[in-house]
């Protein structure tokens, strides 16, 4: 069974930096699309960025030139730098991969940007 566990959300202020880091474990295989969504209270959850085993990445509007996200292959990680954090990007962060039919989500990491 494959689980995705997330690390390093917290407790920052507007303007600084953080990175996220989330394993897939119980995989024999890559996990062809690894991403990050995130859900607000109140809102629906969303697509921050994705990126492929081939390294194509898609980034929300509200992202691009801030956030960047990498993988390595072999381990099956994926991670999200985010630089220059505004409050608005106050949410639950998840880790997903997906592989054909077959989607992995983690519990879950909390960011919290205070203005």
């Amino acid at each position: 069974q494959v689980q995705m566990v997330e690390s390093g959300g917290g407790l920052v202020q507007a303007g600084d930096n953080l990175r996220l880091s989330c394993v897939a474990s119980g995989s024999g295989f890559v996990i062809r699309v690894m991403g990050w969504y995130r859900q607000a209270p109140g809102k629906q959850r969303e697509l921050v960025a994705d990126i492929t085993s081939g390294g194509l990445t898609n980034y929300a509007d509200s992202v691009k030139g801030r956030f960047t996200i990498s993988r390595d292959n072999p381990k099956n990680a994926v991670y999200l730098q985010m630089n220059n954090l505004k409050p608005e990007d106050t949410a639950v962060y998840y880790c997903r991969g997906g592989m054909g039919f077959s989607v992995y989500w983690g519990q879950g990491t909390q960011v919290t940007v205070s203005s």
